[in-house]
């Protein structure tokens, strides 16, 4: 269920948890007034006690809602961080190896364009889609045997070839930590302490007897309002590389079109 909403246009998600939790909220509200209330004799003063209550569920909904907003905002500005570093270890390893002879210079570079244009073209689709692609793999184990094969015969080259090693190296770990950060999302325990909260939330409004039924009616609706904006932008950002608000590949693009473009 939870996949299949990540996979949606933010628009529609928006539309859903508003949808979702206002309707909840006025269906909830009628059915408590109409066959609830009635039966319990709540008085005005009961509203201290359950106001106390609805201050205190409030508090501690709100503060799990946020400290989880600020972890997926984190992950999500941690995941362009690592989207930037790997395009820059790109961009320097294609440079170190401007300095090879031919042909291994003219070999390494158009793996690693190949590898670079999977990325854009084939990597990136899949991740938004919510997949681990598993083609890079293959490109990263052409490239380590052109580069391990190469034995430097001058003092230059070994230095280059050092340096060359260490960026590849670079790349690897950058890799990894962008699949990694592709597989990372909320544990499944969380989400179900946000959304039943949502609803725990509007359910306490329900039993204040208020004798203006609009009145009411109108601020759980806009309570309800404010819950599906604070669980929309958790939906958004928690998989920083699926969906509409997913990282583009944008970084990796420039470095194609500035060095391996022909």
């Amino acid at each position: 269920m939870l996949n299949f909403l990540f996979s949606l246009p933010l628009w529609l998600l928006a539309a859903i948890l508003t949808v979702w939790l206002m309707s909840f909220g006025l269906l909830g509200l009628w059915t408590v007034r109409r066959w609830i209330l009635p039966n319990m004799r709540l008085h005005y003063e009961d509203a201290y006690f359950g106001g106390a209550v609805l201050q205190s569920a409030m508090l501690l909904y709100g503060l799990i809602a946020a400290l989880t907003a600020v972890a997926v905002w984190q992950r999500h500005t941690q995941a362009f961080d690592i989207v930037s570093g790997e395009a820059t270890a790109i961009a320097t390893l294609w440079r170190d190896l401007s300095g090879y002879p031919a042909p291994q210079r003219d070999a390494m570079q158009e793996t690693l364009r190949g590898y670079t244009d999977q990325v854009i073209h084939v990597a990136w689709p899949k991740l938004r889609r919510g997949e681990i692609p598993r083609e890079g793999v293959e490109w990263m184990d052409r490239f380590q045997s052109q580069l391990f094969a190469f034995e430097p015969a001058t003092e230059s080259q070994k230095i280059l070839h050092a340096q060359t090693v260490n960026a590849f190296n670079q790349l690897v770990q950058q890799r990894r930590l962008r699949l990694d950060v592709a597989r990372a999302r909320l544990p499944i325990v969380l989400w179900c302490v946000l959304l039943p909260g949502a609803m725990g939330c509007l359910v306490l409004c329900f039993f204040f007897h208020v004798e203006n039924v609009r009145i009411q009616a109108f601020f759980i609706v806009g309570l309800a309002g404010f819950l599906a904006m604070v669980l929309f932008v958790i939906f958004a950002l928690d998989r920083p590389l699926t969906g509409d608000m997913a990282i583009s590949s944008n970084a990796y693009q420039l470095v194609y079109d500035h060095y391996m473009k022909k």
